[in-house]
């Protein structure tokens, strides 16, 4: 059996970006690994499974990767 995490507080970061260093897309994150990230450098880990160290903050109407919009929506209706 395995066991698998949920999110306590997920936020939205993401590591893929544009000739113009805009992001592509916003993922959703583990809340507490983000200032981590951000301060240290270390990686996170999207709920789509996409890995990247944090390098920016989503705006209001910013576009989220359909994978883990997905994700998030059956958890939220798991709850």
């Amino acid at each position: 059996m395995s066991e698998t995490q949920t999110l306590d507080r997920p936020d939205i970061d993401t590591d893929e970006s544009t000739d113009d260093d805009t992001p592509k897309v916003f993922h959703y994150v583990k809340k507490n690994r983000i200032a981590e990230s951000a301060v240290m450098g270390t990686h996170v880990v999207a709920l789509c499974g996409e890995v990247f160290p944090v390098t920016r903050s989503p705006k209001p109407g910013s576009p989220v990767c359909e994978k883990c919009k997905k994700i998030y929506e059956r958890m939220k209706k798991d709850d």
